[in-house]
């Protein structure tokens, strides 16, 4: 084989390897952040979740805080 074949066949490799590595890299990227972004959207759906449960707490407080103050004191 000529030299010059040889070096384009190198070259190819180099060219395809490069190429693979940076398509795997940029999937692993893409993926991590994919996740990271699951986790905070999983975080907000627990948040979302649970709000309701502490407004209802928050309304059942502030009627206590209005029956002391007015002094009702039959809880």
């Amino acid at each position: 084989m000529s030299s010059e074949i040889i070096v384009a066949l190198i070259s190819l490799l180099g060219t395809l390897g490069g190429s693979l590595g940076g398509i795997l890299v940029s999937s692993k990227m893409t993926n991590y952040r994919i996740q990271q972004l699951e986790n905070k959207v999983a975080e907000h759906n627990n948040f979302a979740r649970r709000m309701p449960v502490v407004e209802e707490q928050i309304k059942v407080i502030n009627h206590r805080i209005e029956d002391l103050e007015r002094g009702d004191h039959h809880a």
